[in-house]
Order: structure tokens, then sequence, then C-alpha cells
């Protein structure tokens, strides 16, 4: 009732979603966090105390520097707030130092840092065309894709409740905030901005670059060529030469200032070295519910039924390395062991496709984000060391397009939920139990019953199927959080949870991976689009 209320006050609606969302999380502030949470406090220090040149070189803490420049000048900016609080936390040798101060201030950073999100969450509510208007604010297109965005359950946990658990996805509001502004700014044909944004994105955060090849291809079909012939095919004539010069200055502008210091310095490749350290193994602590987790789990139950066919010498098999959430490199035991320049090849083979259609099937800001989207989930499919918290780069732009066709909505439903699902383990002591099933919950159903009712006079969002497999998940947790620590299991095989939560999520992330992959290989152009 109160949202229909604030109908009459125009995007009134928008603020007091943009507020809720902000007290859930000020209310979230006391709630669990990790010894991980130190990471944080040693960039702060690094940064405040150190000259530049020893930025990336720094060892006294474990947690080293691993993030672009900016991001570091990023920690270095808050350093001068942080000495307010609590100058303690800007001492290099105060090594795991966590006082109430200092949680407070880094989790009062992500509250504030989010507004940026809050704002490109509402430029690409301006980018929803009108065609599905509705007198009820409830039902407003852009209504649900402002509740998706802002209240969406991955980043409640990440940023809010993990906040200062797993630090390398550290201010995902903040960043992924630069990353939907660039795609409103595309959207709106604002090619320059988004260009610039996505440009600082990169040297904020590198793991965007599994998406840059959507941006590339787009900016230089939509940008630096400036008409199509009447086919749909590109008119080779139409090339921009100053388009493409204007590109190119702002990507070495900003290269230049994220990398020129440390190039002069001669520490860029100490700087790559940090920035991609392929020791730390094909999967996360926490296995990401993707291809590896399911080629994991093969080895593994080809590796028990080889010991009991004799087939195996059960001396010569390491213990359970791949399951025992260590972040190390370890061999399969029957299957060929996987290396960086193989996950490199596979990725690069998944996106490929997406590229190409892209290129050759243009249908504007949705192929585009068609394209992110695949871009993203190809990677997180095949990548070296995907973090399970990855899933949102993908997850995220889905919710633009699923507010716009029931078959992208169906998808989404599917990618939404078991990637969130996925996520549970990272929450793993029981005070955030009932937090994180409340509000999954909660996000779960407002995204079913506001998709179905966007889409109801079109056929149901998903087949029984895909209903019984999410279904599915209900008895899942129940076994993994209730049942399983109650049997002997526990100590003989405690990696048994995360690893089914991991190959069960691993199953409904790939099908919506290659449901929105034949989605996009078979649609057809129109002939409107092909205008365009």
């Amino acid at each position: 009732q109160g949202a229909r209320a604030m109908a009459a006050g125009g995007r009134g609606w928008f603020r007091a979603l943009a507020l809720g969302v902000s007290f859930l999380k000020c209310l979230l502030i006391p709630a669990y966090y990790s010894t991980d949470f130190e990471v944080h406090r040693n960039w702060l220090a690094i940064t405040h105390n150190l000259p530049l040149s020893q930025w990336y070189y720094e060892a006294t803490s474990e947690w080293t520097l691993d993030y672009p420049p900016f991001f570091a000048w990023f920690e270095y900016a808050l350093s001068h707030i942080a000495k307010y609080f609590d100058p303690q936390m800007l001492v290099v040798e105060n090594l795991n130092y966590a006082s109430r101060a200092t949680i407070f201030f880094q989790r009062l950073s992500v509250i504030f840092t989010d507004t940026l999100f809050i704002y490109a969450v509402h430029e690409c509510c301006r980018c929803v065309n009108g065609k599905r208007a509705a007198k009820d604010i409830l039902e407003k297109p852009t209504f649900i894709l402002a509740v998706l965005l802002l209240w969406n359950f991955g980043l409640l946990i990440v940023d809010r409740i993990l906040s200062n658990h797993y630090i390398h996805f550290q201010y995902n509001g903040f960043l992924f905030g630069l990353m939907l502004l660039s795609v409103a700014r595309l959207c709106q044909k604002r090619y320059l901005e988004g260009a610039l944004l996505f440009a600082v994105l990169l040297h904020f955060k590198h793991i965007y670059i599994y998406v840059a090849p959507a941006y590339g291809i787009y900016l230089l079909r939509s940008y630096c060529f400036t008409a199509n012939n009447a086919d749909g095919s590109l008119k080779w004539r139409s090339f921009s030469f100053l388009h493409v010069t204007l590109l190119g200055v702002i990507v070495c502008l900003v290269s230049a200032l994220s990398l020129g210091p440390f190039l002069v310095l001669g520490q860029l490749p100490q700087v790559i070295s940090r920035l991609f350290p392929f020791k730390r193994g094909l999967c996360h602590a926490y296995w990401a519910p993707n291809f590896w987790a399911l080629y994991n789990a093969m080895d593994k139950a080809l590796t028990i039924l080889g010991l009991k066919c004799n087939f195996l010498d059960g001396t010569k098999i390491p213990k359970a390395s791949m399951t025992g959430g260590l972040v190390q490199e370890f061999q399969h035991t029957v299957l060929p062991s996987v290396t960086p320049l193989a996950t490199l090849i596979c990725t690069f083979i998944a996106i490929l496709p997406s590229v190409f259609c892209l290129w050759f099937k243009p249908q504007g800001p949705r192929g585009f984000l068609q394209c992110l989207v695949l871009c993203a989930l190809s990677s997180f499919m095949f990548g070296w060391h995907v973090h399970e918290k990855a899933i949102l780069l993908a997850i995220l732009p889905l919710s633009l397009l699923s507010i716009q066709r029931a078959k992208d909505a169906g998808i989404y439903l599917i990618l939404a939920t078991t990637g969130h699902f996925s996520l549970f383990p990272l929450l793993f002591t029981a005070p955030e139990l009932p937090i994180k099933i409340l509000l999954m919950l909660l996000f779960t159903v407002y995204s079913f019953s506001s998709l179905k009712s966007l889409f109801r006079r079109e056929k149901p969002l998903l087949n029984w199927l895909e209903t019984i497999y999410l279904i599915q998940l209900v008895p899942l947790e129940i076994f993994c959080e209730i049942v399983f620590p109650l049997t002997p299991w526990k100590w003989h095989f405690p990696f048994v949870p995360l690893l089914l939560t991991s190959v069960y999520c691993a199953l409904g992330i790939t099908y919506a991976w290659l449901k929105l992959y034949i989605s996009v290989l078979t649609e057809r152009i129109s002939v409107r689009q092909k205008a365009e």
C-alpha cells in the first residue's frame, strides 16, 4: 500500500527503495566478519604510510595489495578519513587489528560509496522503454528493475554481511555502480562517457576484463561505424577515424594515469605479478559452481570408482585437497590436470560466439547486454581461480534484460536463484543462518511474483523440469545445514555439504548459460533492428 501511495510522488518510490536498503545496510553493521577483515585494514595502512614505490612490494602481512592502482588510490583517500576514527588501524605492523571503530568505519565506507550504485540504478531505470506501462506502480518495469538491483540478495550479503570477509570482493556496490552506469551511458548513446567509465572501472578492479570484449565490439560496431546497410550488414564506408581516435585517447589517458607512475618506476612487472597470481590454484577455497566444479566432482567420483575396482593405488592418491577449503594448486587424480593456459583457451572459445553475434547480429543495447552477460557467464564457467561472488557480474546486467522479455525473465530466475544460493557457504556461522535464508527467500519470492505478473499474458516463465530443479534447493539446504551436522559423516567427510552445493548449483548455472546462448544464437533479427 505504501508503494502505491508513492506513485503520486513521481520518483518518490525510488527514493524510498534506496533509503530502505540503506537502512537495512546500517542494521547489518554489527554482523559477522572474519579474520580476512585484515586485508582491507592492511591496504589502508600500506597506502597511507608508505611511498608509492613500496605499495606493490610491501609484504609485512600475507594480505598484500593485489588490486589495480586506482583501487589503491581509493584506499589512500579512505585512509585520510579512517585516521579520524582510529589511527591505529593505519599502522602496517598492527596485524589483525580490529577495534570497534575500525569495523564501524569500514562498513560505513561501504554504505557511503554505495550511493554511486544507487545513482547507476536510477540511470538504468531511465533506459527502460515504456511499452509495458502499468497503472499499478508495483507492476511497472522500472519499479521491478529498481528492486531487483537495489535489493539484490547477492550484493546485500557480499557487501553488507560479508563486507569484511573476503575482501577481494570488497566495495562491490561501488564497483558494480561504475559498471551499471557505463552500461546506462551506452544505452543512452553517450558512448564516450560509457567508455571512460568502463576504462576507469578496469583500473579499479581487473576482474571486469571478463566483459571487456562486449564493450570493445559494441563500441566499434555502434560508435566507430556510424551506419548500417538496409539488410543490417555493416556499411564499411561509415567508419569514423575521429571516433576511434577519441576512444583511443580515453583508454590511453586512463591507463597512463593508473599505470604510468609504476612504468616510470620500472615496477610494472611487479604490479602485473600481484594482479595475476596464478599459483592460487584452479578453484577458490569455496568451489565456485562452474564447469571446473563438475570437472573436479567427476575426477573425485572416478577416483572412488578406481579405488573400489583396484585400478588405482590408494597410497599414491593425495588427501582431499580440492575440497579442503584451501587456496592452493593441486593435481587431478584421474582426469588431466588443468593449467591457467587451458582455462584461458576455454574461456576464449566460450566467449567467441557471443562476440560474433554482437558483430553480425546487432540488436542495439539489448544485444550488447546479452553479450555482456554471456561474457561474464563464460568467464565464470571456465576461468582460473573463480570466486563464487563473480556470478553477480552476470546476474546484475541480466536484471535489465529480465524485464524486457519473458524468455530472458525465465533465464534470470534460474540464474539468480541458483547463483545466490551458491553464496550460502560463505556465511557459515549460526547467527547468519536465519538472515541469509530470510533475505534469500524474500528476494526470490519477489523476483518470481513480480516477473510473473509482468509477463502474465505470456506462457509460464519456467517449465516443469526447471521448477522441480529449483524446488530441490530447499531439501538440499535442509540437509547441508541441519541434517548433515548431526551425522557422523561430519567428521569423516566435512567437505560433503560444500561439494553438494557447488555441484548442484553448477548444473543450474550451466543450464542457464546454455539456454541464454541458444536464445541468442537462434534469435531472428527484425527488419527494424536491422535498420538500426
